[in-house]
């Protein structure tokens, strides 16, 4: 058994109940702490969403509670007991599919069974019960490579079933499916949910999709990161089934995008400090410049102010692309953030009608206020030859970053190539300043 007795912690009809719980990877000067602090309970009946960006421990916190991987602080528990090891009463479906591509889809959804000791003959029988109800009736001995993305995922669905889990775990089950296809699963999912067709009795889903959230969710949780952290809980009272076009539907989603967006910090609590300083150091948002004012020039043409959720949908651009872009404007004040809404500030607003080189020249001065950059630059500019091995600034940063050093320098880069403050030599592997940098730089930093 994989729950040792502790007190009931919480009422007869809540499943799961986390206190302060978190998550640390590491030890010593390198460790990283991926989830803090987090409450949350799950009753029978609900179907809950964990939603926010990518890096806020959404996933690590789905895994802490199937026991795939201990909580390093807080507990965990399940009616009432301390979680030890794997969570019997709960099942996950990742992402990808998963499957084993040697056997059919009937005996993909028979291992579930097969490892919980259950009979050849309750095997069969079971599977092709699950299969049909999934509506991959007719599918049974067809081998993963014949089917489609979502008939993969109903695959998957079946073999988590299987088991009759008490609590279903669902990691972004959509996102790796074609846009027809996930709108397709998530319909007849929720179909089968509210017929009371599973064989589970509450659900719990990681999503960065808002829609998906709002339109699936009794309950959204709001997580934000660095580290991971609950944010706010959204009960949501909307009738199934919903529809996407109803005012009440799009009040909510604007509720929920300010809630994930947040406001725009004051500056000083915004850029933290340099690596290998007291403090702590921010992480540069993966932004790429050419998109950042791709942005900014939307914002100017749409009159300096546009509602986010909005401004996603007409860019066709996800929660996890659209707000490390905002997230840089916020960083670089060419943009604030509240309420939902992005609008930019004077800066932004001379930024987006600059030309190419005023742009540079702006982006410029903004960007070596920026402690990991400004870091990098009078790094390079105290050696010798101002050329510096990558592995040198790669080592420091994971003291801070761990394995997201190498993103957080091809960022910096990134960055400061288009302001043209230092450059990579990919035959060396090394940053460097040119000259022509180094008078621009010394001109907007001053």
């Amino acid at each position: 058994m994989a729950l040792t007795t502790t007190p009931p912690a919480a009422p007869a009809n809540t499943l799961l109940h986390l206190t302060n719980v978190g998550k640390t990877y590491g030890r010593a000067a390198k460790r990283f702490q991926a989830v803090r602090g987090v409450n949350l309970q799950i009753q029978a009946g609900e179907f809950v969403c964990l939603l926010g960006p990518s890096g806020c421990g959404k996933s690590t916190l789905l895994r802490m509670i199937t026991g795939l991987n201990p909580a390093s602080e807080g507990e965990v528990l399940y009616r009432g007991r301390r979680l030890d090891g794997v969570n019997p009463y709960a099942t996950i479906v990742f992402q990808t599919f998963a499957l084993y591509p040697w056997l059919t889809v009937q005996e993909n959804v028979e291992v579930a069974l097969k490892a919980r000791g259950v009979a050849p003959a309750e095997r069969r029988r079971r599977a092709v019960q699950l299969l049909d109800t999934v509506g991959l009736d007719g599918f049974e001995t067809a081998y993963p490579r014949e089917l489609s993305g979502g008939m993969r995922q109903k695959a998957g669905f079946a073999r988590a079933l299987a088991v009759e889990p008490e609590l279903l775990c669902l990691d972004e089950p959509f996102s790796a499916l074609d846009v027809l296809s996930a709108e397709a699963l998530r319909g007849e999912l929720m179909e089968l949910w509210l017929n009371k067709s599973l064989p589970t009795q509450a659900i719990l889903m990681v999503t960065h999709n808002i829609e998906e959230a709002v339109l699936m969710a009794d309950r959204i949780v709001v997580m934000g990161k660095d580290p991971g952290h609950v944010v706010t809980e959204m009960v949501v009272h909307l009738r199934q089934p919903r529809q996407r076009k109803d005012t009440a539907f799009q009040a909510l989603v604007d509720k929920v995008y300010a809630a994930v967006a947040g406001q725009t910090e004051p500056e000083v609590e915004a850029l933290g400090t340099a690596p290998g300083q007291p403090g702590a150091t921010e992480k540069l948002p993966t932004a790429r410049i050419n998109a950042l004012a791709g942005l900014m020039e939307r914002l100017e043409s749409d009159g300096g102010r546009a509602d986010l959720y909005r401004l996603g949908g007409a860019l066709r651009l996800e929660l996890d692309d659209l707000l490390p872009i905002v997230e840089a404007a916020e960083l670089l004040s060419f943009a604030q953030v509240a309420q939902g809404d992005i609008s930019l500030t004077p800066l932004g607003q001379t930024f987006a009608t600059a030309s190419i080189l005023a742009r540079k020249e702006i982006a410029a001065g903004r960007l070596l206020r920026l402690p990991t950059i400004r870091w990098i630059y009078e790094t390079l500019q105290k050696d010798d030859n101002q050329r510096v091995a990558e592995d040198y600034f790669l080592d420091h940063l994971r003291s801070e970053f761990g394995d997201y050093a190498a993103t957080q320098l091809d960022i910096a880069i990134n960055w400061a190539r288009y302001a043209e403050i230092f450059a990579f030599d990919d035959d060396t592997d090394e940053l460097y300043l040119e000259k022509e940098a180094v008078a621009v730089t010394r001109t907007a930093g001053a």
